[in-house]
């Protein structure tokens, strides 16, 4: 149903009171960052009741093992354990040369938010120089892209007592100036909201934001935010990769190569996150009980802490093989489809303009817009648009009884759609380029479709 025009205009009106209304002046206790004090008592219990994920934090930790972010590990082991021993050396990582004020940002945020008891006033202000030098410098250095952004939110959040505004005019020009204004626009534009590798941080910001400002994300996407869970329960791989220490499941990628498992760390870790972000949606707690499967909980240096601070097993699931073979999510183009959820499934994939098949083990690229012949799966085909007809830019299929996905079109464009037997009907296909043709059921069908003018 489409709003009048004065609906939209109250619609309007009530978005623009919301944000003046919202507030982003930092006054909550540390910790401010990620640990919320029923997410801090959950982990202090599990710590205290030596669960499996405890103990493999734990064991990494208390034997001094060296950590590929030592920031992090090292505070939150602190904060966990109240190990001061950790604390203290956390500091003095964050304060040494190995930490960058710019790339560590994240971690020196972390650092100064989680172990503020254990740092002389001294240690606090040099560290908090260090905080601001990068705030100012990750602005030249790729400062559009979501990591730079979620660093720099985190930052402002921890040390917003020793700021004269309390953060508020650092953290307005993330929310308001970058993502409402130009990475939404950007988004609309067809562009996505957050490649692979950039849904941890994201879901870090989305996190630090509303803890301690009240002010949700998601809800200048909501289309896009909803349908998440299932994206990235859909979007990886069937079968399961073998890593050192604990099998992966792969996010999708386009790179050559074998899988890069610290991708597939932050896959899961950010699949957690989503998870304690919003348990209570359904699609969250399908995305729950794929991902409470003992043998892909991260046991590597890597993945334990992140593990640790995210997965919550007392969390009900839902069965994800209760899920369609097919999932669609029109707010960013992408399809996927299987012929199972067992791991020897052959699956399907289109995203941000890749085509792939992984069938047998192995994974294939198909180049968009090529001649292919349909490929079956889930009760679905997934087909590229045909060549249009010279003569009047008709492109001419055959569709079956199931859902078919017409590939490679033009992204948010209206087409001429007649199909035998019924009345020519407009369409438009998804951010993606996707047009998708339904029959009823037990018909097979020629289908011409036509770019409107």
């Amino acid at each position: 149903m489409k709003l009048g025009i004065a609906a939209t205009l109250l619609l309007g009106f009530w978005q623009a009171q919301a944000a003046s209304e919202e507030d982003f002046h930092v006054y909550t206790d540390p910790p401010r960052l990620l640990l919320t004090k029923q997410r801090l008592r959950l982990l202090q219990r599990e710590r205290e009741r030596n669960s499996a994920r405890a103990e493999i934090f734990d064991g990494f930790m208390a034997n001094g093992a060296p950590m590929p972010e030592p920031g992090f590990a090292l505070a939150l082991y602190y904060q966990i354990a109240r190990n001061g021993a950790a604390g203290r050396k956390a500091v003095e990582w964050a304060l040494s040369n190995q930490a960058d004020a710019v790339s560590d940002l994240r971690q020196l945020a972390l650092v100064f938010d989680w172990c503020g008891p254990v740092m002389s006033e001294e240690q606090a202000a040099r560290l908090e120089a260090k905080i601001e030098r990068g705030m100012t410098a990750s602005l030249k250095a790729g400062a559009a892209a979501i990591p730079r952004q979620s660093a720099r939110a985190l930052a402002a959040i921890a040390v917003a007592d020793r700021l004269k505004d309390r953060g508020e005019s650092i953290l307005r020009l993330i929310v308001e100036d970058w993502w409402r204004g130009a990475w939404i626009r950007r988004a609309e534009q067809g562009l996505p909201i957050a490649p692979g590798e950039d849904i941890y941080p994201l879901l870090e910001m989305l996190h630090a934001l509303r803890d301690n400002l009240n002010i949700d994300l998601r809800e200048s996407a909501p289309a896009y935010f909803q349908q998440l869970p299932l994206d990235r329960l859909s979007g990886h791989y069937p079968a399961a990769f073998p890593g050192p220490d604990n099998d992966f499941f792969v996010p999708v990628y386009a790179h050559d190569g074998q899988p890069d498992l610290k991708e597939a760390a932050l896959s899961r870790a950010a699949a957690l996150a989503l998870v304690a972000y919003d348990a209570n949606a359904m699609e969250s707690q399908y995305l729950q009980g794929w991902l409470m499967q003992d043998r892909f909980t991260m046991r590597g240096d890597f993945g334990a802490a992140y593990e640790f601070l995210w997965a919550n097993p007392y969390q009900p699931g839902l069965s994800y093989a209760l899920l369609p073979l097919v999932f669609h999510n029109p707010s960013n183009g992408h399809v996927f489809a299987r012929t199972s959820w067992e791991e020897d499934a052959t699956w399907l994939g289109y995203f941000e303009k890749n085509l792939q098949i992984f069938q047998n083990g192995k994974l294939q690229s198909l180049r968009p817009g090529a001649a292919a012949k349909p490929i079956r799966a889930g009760g679905a085909v997934l087909m590229n648009a045909p060549a249009p007809d010279p003569k009047d830019g008709t492109l001419r299929f055959q569709a079956s009884t199931e859902t078919t996905f017409v590939l490679g079109l033009t992204p948010r464009t209206t087409y001429d759609v007649e199909i035998d037997d019924e009345e020519l009907a407009e369409q438009e296909t998804d951010i993606g380029g996707t047009l998708v043709i339904a029959l009823g059921p037990d018909r097979e069908a020629g289908v011409r479709i036509r770019r409107r003018p």
